[in-house]
């Protein structure tokens, strides 16, 4: 297999990690004010994803790392393009990462309440935006001579990125309720547990029209075999809610997320940008990529320093495994 076939996967597979890890946390950021009706349970929300939610972005920024270094024409196309989306979703996670050092900084109501709509803006907008941006990857976009982007900010705006950035908001918000159900006990783990039941029907009705909609425009055998996968491990996931079985719902919205992400590279490839004008102008894993002997040296430094950094991360996860409720949480 060619480096560059190699590099597409690990960047999959490192968006795959983000969204699933990122996921959740952004969906507890946004059922703030949903679940947490008083303060000591918004502590208990914040808590959840207080000792991960930073090695989480993580994912993020070694997955721009690798797209930079392994094809720089993709990076330089793609930040140029999307530059105004990008910039939001960067504003927004430092405003949430932010809050979540601050709110607790004063005893006043008004003061956690500002940093409260921090939390929760910073983690629906980035949930959005990250579907409209993978919606237009997916899609294509306008690009012309030397592959730069030649259409505005509102064609970006187009009604299947639209349904992508819904999908992934649903879908996210989902991930992070069923996940407050694992990691809490009481009465908060009953509230998360019932708004991911009724929270569920909108997701299956939204992605099945994501993934219907993708496939009249981009498909393989290999993605719609990932695609049903997808749909199947979603059902499953709402099957396990209503069983009470929330580990069982965390791994089924983890595992729709990771196989919608795997089907849309699987689509896309050898594409890493179709342009929706002449093909000429398309950006693919051939012209878009570094040369054989730097995509050759980071190789060898992902296969040296990628385990030590998902061993630390899994340790992390293991270290504050266990649920946490309001009783927790001194008055």
């Amino acid at each position: 297999m060619e480096l560059t076939t190699v590099w597409f996967i690990l960047i999959a597979i490192l968006w795959t990690g983000y969204f699933v890890l990122e996921g959740f946390d952004f969906g507890v950021g946004m059922l703030l004010p949903v679940l947490g009706r008083t303060e000591r349970e918004r502590r208990v929300l914040i808590n959840t994803i207080g000792p991960v939610w930073d090695g989480n972005e993580v994912w993020v920024l070694t997955a721009g790392g690798a797209t930079f270094a392994a094809f720089p024409e993709w990076y330089a196309t793609l930040f140029s393009g999307f530059y105004l989306p990008l910039l939001l979703i960067l504003v927004s996670l430092i405003i949430r990462g932010v809050a979540f050092e601050y709110r607790g900084k004063r005893d006043d109501d008004r003061w956690r309440g500002r940093w409260d709509l921090c939390i929760i803006a910073g983690s629906a907008v980035p949930a959005f935006l990250w579907g409209v941006a993978f919606g237009n990857i997916f899609r294509g976009v306008k690009l012309g001579p030397g592959h730069e982007y030649i259409g505005t900010f509102w064609d970006l705006l187009n009604p299947y990125a639209v349904l992508g950035g819904v999908t992934t908001l649903l879908l996210f918000g989902l991930h992070g309720a069923i996940f407050v159900s694992l990691k809490t006990a009481g009465e908060i783990r009953d509230k998360a547990r019932g708004f991911a039941n009724g929270l569920g029907i909108a997701v299956a009705v939204v992605a099945v029209a994501f993934l219907s909609f993708t496939f009249a425009i981009r498909s393989r055998p290999a993605s719609v075999v990932l695609g049903v996968l997808a749909a199947a491990a979603l059902v499953g996931a709402l099957l396990m809610v209503r069983r009470k079985r929330e580990g069982w719902a965390f791994a089924g919205t983890a595992a729709c997320i990771g196989l919608t992400v795997a089907s849309l590279f699987t689509a896309l490839f050898p594409y890493v940008m179709p342009s929706t004008g002449l093909d000429v102008f398309s950006l693919t894993v051939t012209n878009a990529s570094s040369t054989p002997y730097t995509l050759k040296i980071m190789t060898w430094v992902a296969v040296v320093f990628t385990p030590i950094v998902l061993m630390y991360q899994g340790w992390t996860y293991w270290v504050f495994r266990k649920r946490i409720g309001v009783h927790h949480i001194p008055e």
